[in-house]
């Protein structure tokens, strides 16, 4: 547990929860992220981005026994990062976190995750599955492959030592959004962000994190061209703010 009051005017915790057709996971997440104790008040934005098979029922439903929640909802899909910009306009957290709305990644990391901001070291954390943090399921090669080359690309053009960019676990302190304009509307948002902390020297920390990885088969969404895409934002944001 985190005590409370520590890290000089850090009150409020921002989950921002991007959903899209999680409807086998939403519920039980939101469950999970619930029985965290982080030490700080906590607030839930969760923003269904264009569900069509019923997360926005789940949603609706789960809204009256989560009183902290926050729903919104895209009418048409646009993508993580659309969701994320949506999500990160309406939080009110002094720290604003990342998480996604499948089993991926477990919300008892959040102390873990929270520790360098609350201890006044961090602007930004990254989780990173490839530090040695718990347990790691064994999927996708070639995605660990794609996953650390695009990693190194980004790094060279960040002048970072990060192992993990491409990972969904990334926690700001609240200046550090209000500093930053998002433009990517789908996973280019991982590349986009890393490039713009970068920029403005933000101080970036990374913790190690276990990964509960899904195929495609469990609903896992991510494709090939969402990696070239990653590759084309490294190339514009080493440029563009």
């Amino acid at each position: 547990m985190i005590t409370p009051g520590r890290g000089e005017g850090f009150v409020k915790l921002s989950i921002v929860i991007p959903a899209y057709n999680e409807v086998h996971t939403v519920d039980r997440l939101l469950g999970m992220v619930t029985q965290v104790d982080t030490g700080l008040v906590t607030e839930l934005v969760v923003v269904d981005d264009g569900s069509t098979d019923g997360t926005q029922a789940v949603l609706e439903q789960a809204r009256s026994r989560y009183p902290n929640m926050v729903l919104l909802r895209h009418e048409k899909n646009q993508g993580k990062g659309a969701a994320l910009r949506t999500g990160f306009a309406v939080a009110t957290g002094d720290v604003v976190l990342v998480q996604d709305a499948d089993l991926e990644y477990d919300p008892k990391e959040y102390p873990h995750l929270l520790h360098p901001i609350l201890d006044g070291h961090a602007d930004v954390v990254f989780g990173s599955r490839f530090l040695g943090g718990g347990a790691h399921r064994v999927v996708f090669y070639w995605h660990y492959v794609g996953n650390r080359l695009l990693t190194m690309l980004s790094n060279m053009m960040t002048n970072l030592n990060l192992t993990d960019m491409e990972v969904c676990y990334k926690v700001f302190r609240k200046e550090v959004l209000r500093d930053i304009r998002i433009c990517e509307n789908r996973f280019g948002f991982e590349v986009e962000i890393t490039a713009k902390v970068a920029r403005k020297k933000w101080r970036i920390y990374e913790v190690p994190i276990a990964y509960y990885g899904r195929d495609y088969a469990e609903g896992k969404k991510i494709t090939w061209k969402d990696g070239f895409r990653a590759l084309w934002c490294i190339l514009k944001y080493r440029f563009v703010d």
